[in-house]
């Protein structure tokens, strides 16, 4: 979700410092040691159990755009297989006009695909695509190794990278929805309908518990996705609390969005200085972080760096991450974080603009920023200024453009609509604070009576001045 360079490392004090990455040095922290391998040649007088990637086989079906569309979207499966821990071995792409409902790439190409399993030793297939049930299971039946779709893919990606217990249940919540209409049974032997006359004349100790196996996992799934949704209101009831002390308040928020690996953690950090989790990896943060900051004249303002999106988001991790979505539909201001150096910036705004509105976050204004300037190549950067002339080019890495965009952004923020003159008792010191963090001072002065200023302010805050106001 961000970008990164795993190369260079900063002081506290240098301008690119990124905060202390104490949650990226903890997801490193597992690795392979060179020259410490103790396997015996002979496997049968140890137990083998050497550490392997999933070696795995990307399928895609091309129905519509471009030859360049489908090799940015095969390309960005591989970094989602990667992301999740795999060797890409091979990829197969099939023209067709749309996605044989039976096996989703067709009969001659299944045998295809299983040909190419057996050459190179793969152990799973992924689609790139959401798979119908029966579609998993007859891909599955003909290739003989596992299938995954692009859907159950994502959703693994989730799981490794949740660390809090709203994240984790999101993810889980997901999970639990796409694996309830992919249950599949394997023999007779599971089938425990039984009982009565019905029950072929079975008898006493031939009735069973009136369940297939299937039915019993199919309703412990409700049961836990029930229990799951109960536990997500009571957070959810959590962050509205915040939300209504910030409104409460009169702080704007500006929440920070964009696809995947666009910039947006590390976009924070410039700006406030946060520490949030940096790695060059798809969906690398998942957790939403909220840090307050300031503009040059002393405003208070909140910047929330969000989950990235993708195309094709599942629509199960949208509903299950909607409460945390919520905070980019409910901001003053989005900041919208483009990759600026991706082989396809402009289909990525498209994907992000479809969540934004599945998410109703839509209407929201919405500041363009084309993020990693420094790697983007000059034709592709002056392409999109021409598309988008209201947006900021910027560099979270090297800091290119980031004053400007400070500018930009603090001249976008909600302004006080209420203009008033006010000489303040030093006794009331609690409203020259809430002037300088909610308003825009345009005049102070200190004087023997107390504070005169004349300022912007929210109506509630030019109700309580009323009482000192001066023509």
């Amino acid at each position: 979700m961000t970008d990164f360079y795993p190369e260079e490392e900063f002081d506290v004090g240098d301008e690119n410092y990124d905060g202390d990455q104490v949650d990226l040095a903890a997801r490193h922290s597992l690795r392979r040691v060179a020259g410490m391998r103790t396997e015996l040649e002979d496997v049968t007088e140890v137990e083998y159990r050497q550490l392997r990637l999933e070696r795995v086989v990307l399928v895609s079906v091309w129905t519509t755009g471009t030859e360049q569309d489908v090799d940015n979207a095969m390309a960005e499966l591989k970094l989602l297989a990667e992301t999740a821990g795999s060797e890409v071995l091979e990829a197969l792409v099939q023209r067709r006009s749309h996605p044989d409902p039976a096996t989703y790439i067709g009969r001659g190409k299944v045998e295809e695909v299983a040909e190419v399993v057996r050459a190179t030793g793969a152990d799973t297939v992924i689609c790139d695509g959401e798979l119908e049930p029966a579609q998993l299971r007859n891909l599955e039946d003909r290739i003989k190794v596992k299938v995954v779709d692009r859907t159950a893919l994502i959703l693994d990606i989730f799981a490794q990278h949740a660390k809090s217990a709203e994240g984790k249940a999101q993810v889980e919540l997901a999970q639990l929805q796409y694996l309830k209409q992919r249950l599949r049974g394997w023999g007779g032997n599971l089938s425990r309908q039984a009982g009565g006359r019905a029950a072929g004349g079975a008898g006493i100790g031939g009735r069973g518990p009136g369940e297939t196996k299937i039915e019993t996992d199919r309703r412990r799934i409700k049961t836990r996705i029930s229990q799951l949704r109960r536990r997500l209101r009571e957070m959810d009831a959590t962050r509205e609390g915040k939300r209504a002390e910030r409104r409460r308040n009169q702080v704007p928020s500006v929440a920070i969005v964009g696809y995947t690996n666009a910039g947006k953690s590390s976009l924070l950090n410039r700006l406030t200085g946060a520490g949030v989790l940096v790695e060059d990896a798809l969906f690398a943060t998942l957790d939403p972080t909220t840090r307050r900051t300031e503009t040059s004249d002393s405003r208070i303002y909140t910047l929330t760096d969000t989950v990235g999106f993708v195309r094709h988001l599942p629509h199960d991790l949208v509903e299950a991450f909607r409460s945390t979505l919520e905070e980019s539909a409910l901001a003053d201001l989005l900041l919208h974080v483009v990759d600026a150096s991706d082989p396809d910036p402009e289909g990525q705004i498209a994907a992000v603009n479809t969540v934004l509105t599945e998410i109703g976050a839509s209407q929201v204004p919405e500041l363009l920023v084309l993020n990693k300037a420094d790697l983007a190549d000059e034709p592709t950067l002056l392409a999109l200024r021409a598309n988008h002339p209201e947006a900021v080019v910027v560099s979270a890495r090297t800091g290119e453009g980031i004053e400007e965009l400070r500018a930009t952004l603090e001249d976008r923020l909600p302004r006080p609509e209420v203009e008033i003159t006010a000489l303040v008792p030093y006794s009331r010191g609690d409203l020259v604070d809430r002037i300088h963090k909610a308003g825009i001072i345009q005049v102070l002065e200190h004087t023997g009576e107390g504070t005169l200023v004349t300022a912007r302010v929210k109506p509630d805050l030019a109700g309580d001045l009323q009482a000192f106001a001066r023509d």
